[in-house]
């Protein structure tokens, strides 16, 4: 691919541009920008190499990485713990009540998206710490296709509504719930105190 050059009419009108124009920043020294760029360099890739194989050899099984996208439970126990860690191992294990409990059961997401906003918040207004968001598991698909459909619509939506405006200023910790709470269809989730 070749750069297209300037004409001569382009160059002479951006020359009248620039000494009609006021710079913003006058006491900034001026830099003269060189006319034409210099041309990318090539970048090597390297090649991949593949090995012979002979009709009837078995493959050497070697441990293949798959890069699919974690699951959501996966992706919040991954994350760093912002709460208290006593605290935090305490809710792991069940151990903590949760003092709200919203149920998200049967909801559509255009109904559980302002439930949860509206319950997050009240949560947090009324000096609430801990409280417990119901998901559910949610059905298995029944087409099953070449694209993998996560199981669970609000399961997989509610850690992403949490983590983004209104209420990304009100959640200090997401994490899934312990069994005796709900297991992998319920979430805790931790508030920040208000100020």
């Amino acid at each position: 691919m070749t750069r297209r050059k300037l004409t001569s009419e382009e160059i002479e009108l951006w020359r009248k541009v620039t000494k009609q124009a006021e710079r913003l920043h006058p006491e900034i020294p001026q830099t003269i920008h060189p006319t034409t760029l210099p041309k990318p360099k090539p970048t090597k890739t390297p090649k991949a190499r593949i090995e012979a194989f002979e009709l009837g050899q078995t493959a050497q099984s070697k441990p293949t990485r798959n890069n699919l996208k974690p699951s959501i439970t996966e992706g919040l126990r991954a994350n760093p713990v912002q709460m208290d860690t006593k605290a935090f191992a305490r809710m792991k294990r069940g151990k903590l009540k949760p003092e709200g409990k919203l149920d998200l059961h049967g909801m559509r997401m255009s109904a559980a998206h302002p439930t949860l906003v509206r319950f997050i918040l009240t949560a947090q207004a009324q000096g609430k710490r801990l409280v417990l968001v119901i998901t559910g598991k949610g059905k298995d698909r029944d087409e099953p296709g070449p694209i993998p459909t996560p199981r669970g619509v609000l399961r997989n939506q509610v850690p992403h509504w949490l983590s983004i405006p209104p209420l990304t200023q009100a959640v200090m910790q997401v994490t899934p719930a312990h069994i005796s709470h709900g297991g992998d269809g319920a979430y805790y989730v931790y508030l920040r105190r208000v100020r």
